[in-house]
Order: structure tokens, then C-alpha cells, then sequence
């Protein structure tokens, strides 16, 4: 999982700590999908706290302020392999509101046990709405270039 680490990692982050990092997110093709720049600054969580993916959090273990990292998540550590499952189409009617949908807008979708879940309209017509479950990252490697610019 890692491709490049500078800097030695004896003591750093652990589990309990509090860390701030500067990160940019990539896939395959290069394109950016996420970044701490994008989102104001560092992001800060709680190591151990299930706030970031397992694999981002096992990456910074070990790491001390100034070091960076480069990692790759495979999809089975990211958001999952794409699932065709996870569409499906319905009838245009169960949805309220149904005259302001368009392909590409997320809905928060009811599931059968109470619980919600988001989903992704990717086709509509005027019977039906083919909605797409799958997080939009799923079955997509996730590069990260990390840097630890906090501890506490």
C-alpha cells in the first residue's frame, strides 16, 4: 500500500491522537476527486475514531509532523467494487416530487429496515427512474498524497 515515505515515523501518530493532515485524493486517471485544500484546510480527525477510511488511517501511523506519504487504496479498502446490485429501476411515481427529477441528481433513498441511503438517478423517463446505489467512488483505486501537519 505505500509507494514513497520521507521522514522516519519512530514515534508519531497513534491511536487516540488527534492529527491534522494536508491531502490530495486521485484516481487512476489522474483526476483529483478530494482535498484538504478543497475542503479549507487540514483535515483533523480522531486516529482510531472510524472518521476516514481504514486504510488512510493506517497510513498515517507512525508519522511525524513534516512527513509525507504516498499511498494507493485498492477499491476493497476504499468505497467497494462497483456493484450492479445496487441499481435498480422503479416506478417514476414512487418518488415525490418526481416532476423535478434529472439524471445526475442524488436522492436519499428509504430502505425496507428504516434506514436511508443515497442514490444516484442515472436514467428517467416518463414511467420509470433507474437509481444507482453504489457510492460514486465505488470500484475506483484511491491515490493519496498525505501530509501530517499536526498532533496532539
Amino acid at each position: 500500500m505505500v509507494i514513497c515515505l520521507e521522514g522516519d515515523g519512530i514515534l508519531g501518530v497513534k491511536i487516540g491522537d488527534i492529527v491534522a493532515v494536508e491531502y490530495i485524493g486521485t484516481l487512476d486517471n489522474g483526476g483529483v476527486f478530494d482535498s484538504s485544500e478543497s475542503q479549507g484546510g487540514p483535515l483533523e480527525f480522531k486516529v482510531g475514531g472510524g472518521q476516514v477510511l481504514q486504510g488512510f488511517e493506517d497510513a498515517i501511523l507512525g508519522m511525524e509532523i513534516g512527513d509525507k506519504r504516498a499511498i494507493v487504496l485498492e477499491p476493497s479498502q476504499g468505497y467497494g467494487e462497483y456493484s450492479k446490485n445496487l441499481v435498480e429501476t422503479i416506478p417514476r411515481s414512487s418518488i415525490p416530487n418526481n416532476e423535478k427529477l434529472t439524471k445526475d441528481t442524488m436522492l436519499l433513498v428509504s430502505l425496507p429496515d428504516g434506514s436511508k441511503m443515497p442514490a444516484t438517478i442515472i436514467a428517467i423517463n416518463e414511467e420509470s427512474v433507474t437509481l444507482d446505489m453504489n457510492h460514486p467512488l465505488a470500484g475506483e483505486a484511491l491515490h493519496f498524497e498525505i501530509k501530517v501537519v499536526g498532533i496532539s
